[in-house]
């Protein structure tokens, strides 16, 4: 069921955006929608303790790195998303962080432990995004999504992945 809403969820916001002057309001409200997914999760089963915030920030920021990395082949160096969207774009970063690698990875990892949770939740983001990107885009949201799970498998941690989905979605 939680992957059904969160499926739904996406791929409603990807439609809306579609409509001229929805995306801004597209991106808030599903991002808001995608954080309820984590209702009734505990902060710590969701990755988002307190404990080594600082290194947890830090983590982020290199993970961050890494994503963009594709970024820093292209021609520019300005960044894609304009400067009206850059807000919208990390209220919805945080929402799929809190859906996929929050109460997704969680719900999958009780039903089948990490293999299940890392795999599934990469599959789904993947697909949560083939509406809102180009096919041969498809493979490079992949990989960031493995990486975050990876991420949140090893270390525990939701707060890492939420800051590096924040700053490479408003730098690309």
């Amino acid at each position: 069921m939680l992957l059904a809403y969160v499926l739904l969820l996406e791929w409603t916001r990807a439609l809306a955006a579609t409509i001229p002057g929805a995306v801004v309001p597209a991106l808030l409200l599903g991002g808001a929608g995608l954080v309820l997914a984590a209702w009734g999760w505990p902060a710590e089963r969701l990755g988002l303790g307190t404990s080594r915030l600082g290194l947890r920030l830090v983590g982020g920021i290199a993970l961050a790195a890494v994503l963009l990395l594709p970024a820093a082949a292209r021609v520019s160096a300005v960044p894609i998303l304009p400067g009206a969207l850059a807000i919208a774009a990390v209220v919805v970063s945080i929402g799929e962080e809190v859906a996929f690698r929050g109460a997704l990875f969680a719900a999958l990892e009780d039903i089948g432990g990490a293999p299940v949770a890392v795999s599934g939740s990469t599959l789904a983001w993947t697909a949560a995004h083939a509406l809102s990107h180009p096919a041969e885009f498809l493979p490079a949201v992949a990989a960031a999504g493995l990486l975050l799970a990876m991420w949140r498998l090893v270390f525990r941690d939701l707060v890492g992945p939420i800051v590096a989905h924040a700053i490479a979605d408003t730098a690309l």
